[in-house]
């Protein structure tokens, strides 16, 4: 007679699939089913984090600006907003253990506050993202005609950034996958280039002592002579060298066990690229020859200068390329992010042309969210076509992303405070996480303020007034356009009537179990 297999046997698939159906009956749990495809680790979550965040992407946004401002003392600046934005990676931490889902700032708002306040959050972070993904376009650009050693016009920017736009998009549609390893293999070669660089250049190229970083080479004179003055404007441009760490929540969906690993993989890529970032300042700064030059702005390009006169010039054009492949990684993972986060909105019904914008490919990617994404981001790169328009873009996308960090660590406090959110995930950290959600809280509103303050010393000479005060001019009309379609088409409601599959059961379970809300709990199942 045969014998029946033991009942503690493992099912067909082993752990993986094991896990992959645990992490599939969490979702259904709160009110979705498995549409993309869940096969990222932890390392693969990391990289989309790192990929964004991307310590020569970040540099390169930074160093120059911050030399002219502050002088080497600049970099006291990034040691400060490193540890701020671990402020709103603990918070974030805490609401994506608890409800790994895409889509984090509207669908942790919305259980957090209400649908109201978390679909006006989504809309803010969305457009930020979005912009977001123009901006590093744009930016690349530019190393591509280095490249080739060819001068740009604007029009054959605008068209170099359009074409990595939809190289992005392709490659984001053929699913997580092939993201994974395209942008895996851009931050490995980027990791150990930006590592090597910079030890190299600490331990072999210095040109100037440590004590350098006490003096501003008088860069003050451009904020009036204020000392304080120009700190607190590095601390608003620093603040742009650590954003991205919340691509780690836009592919939690498809992150195996995502609400133990994606507060890992949130830590280990934000902490990681700070490390790096802080040692190639650090490094270039101390190898750069004539420091005098950098704080006048005579070399718009002191990072490659550094590298070149240390390491030689056959060093130029690999180091190019290392460059502009961390600027595509980044602009791969930040495009797919994009589109998870419109992919999270439409498959509630609540963002416009849903029905299209929820669809889900054969490759399980978020074709309508990429579709959509890409659109508004290559209809932005237009703006390229006029310096002032795309300076005035990019100076809103800076100071958006600040935002969404500052509604979620608000909502989270806010939760806490009335007692109807008691953390119930794998992470809870009691009264600290309290004391450190004020902290966030107070962290990211001063720098929300900081970042969006209107300076003419961020603008190019003889900028004009509306892109001085881009930032806050951006995100009143983006908060002032979403007020009105929240008005005109209350999205809210297709949440409170359970429309949205997102308002399934386990809302009104996690309310509970949180002493949450009732008018989050839903009134309708979610669908099979």
């Amino acid at each position: 007679m045969p014998h029946s297999p033991p009942p503690h046997r493992p099912p067909v698939g082993g752990k993986d699939s094991a896990a992959r159906d645990g992490d599939s009956a969490r979702l259904a749990s709160l009110g979705y089913q498995q549409e993309l495809r869940r096969s990222l680790n932890i390392l693969g979550n990391i990289s989309m984090g790192f990929a964004v965040v991307s310590p020569v992407v970040a540099l390169y946004a930074v160093s120059m600006i911050g030399t002219m401002i502050a002088g080497p003392a600049w970099i006291w600046a990034l040691p400060v907003v490193l540890a701020g934005q671990c402020l709103v990676v603990n918070v974030y931490s805490e609401l994506t253990s608890q409800w790994p889902l895409a889509g984090g700032p509207y669908q942790w708002g919305r259980r957090l506050i209400g649908p109201r306040f978390g679909w006006l959050s989504g809309w803010v972070w969305q457009f930020a993202v979005m912009f977001g993904n123009t901006t590093v376009a744009y930016l690349a650009a530019p190393w591509v005609f280095a490249l080739i050693g060819v001068t740009p016009s604007p029009g054959a920017m605008v068209a170099v950034s359009m074409a990595i736009v939809l190289l992005c998009a392709l490659v984001n549609a053929y699913g997580i996958n092939l993201l994974k390893w395209f942008v895996s293999a851009g931050i490995a070669g980027e990791a150990i280039a930006s590592v090597l660089v910079g030890l190299s250049l600490l331990l072999f190229f210095r040109k100037h002592p440590f004590s350098l970083f006490t003096h501003t080479f008088g860069a003050e004179a451009l904020s009036g002579g204020s000392v304080p003055l120009a700190l607190l404007t590095v601390l608003a441009v620093a603040g742009w060298a650590f954003i991205g760490f919340d691509a780690c929540v836009s592919t939690a969906e498809e992150t195996k066990d995502a609400g133990r690993q994606v507060p890992r993989a949130m830590w280990w890529a934000l902490l990681s690229v700070g490390a790096v970032v802080i040692l190639n300042a650090v490094a270039v700064a101390l190898a750069y020859p004539h420091t005098a030059t950098a704080v006048a702005g005579k070399d718009v390009d002191p990072v490659t200068t550094a590298v070149v006169t240390s390491f030689g010039s056959w060093s130029d054009k690999p180091f190019v390329v290392v460059v502009l492949v961390s600027f595509l990684a980044c602009a791969m993972a930040s495009q797919g992010g994009a589109a998870r986060g419109l992919y999270s909105l439409a498959r509630d019904g609540v963002f416009p042309f849903s029905r299209q914008v929820r669809k889900v490919n054969k490759q399980q990617a978020p074709i309508g969210g990429l579709i959509a994404s890409t659109l508004v981001s290559g209809v932005a790169l237009l703006l390229g076509l006029n310096a002032t328009a795309i300076g005035s873009l990019i100076a809103f996308g800076t100071a958006a992303t600040f935002v969404p960090f500052f509604l979620v660590s608000a909502a989270a406090l806010i939760a806490r405070l009335r007692g109807t959110w008691v953390p119930g995930g794998h992470i809870r950290q009691g009264r600290r996480g309290t004391v450190l959600n004020v902290l966030a809280v107070a962290w990211t509103g001063f720098e929300v303020t900081n970042v969006a303050w209107p300076r003419a010393v961020l603008a190019p000479p003889g900028a004009p007034w509306y892109q001085i005060w881009a930032a806050p001019l951006g995100v009143a009309v983006v908060l002032g356009v979403g007020t009105l379609y929240l008005m005109a088409r209350r999205p809210q409601d297709k949440i409170l009537a359970g429309v949205g599959p997102g308002a399934g059961p386990a809302d009104a379970a996690d309310a509970e179990d949180a002493g949450g809300d009732p008018q989050l709990r839903p009134q309708a199942p979610a669908r099979p």
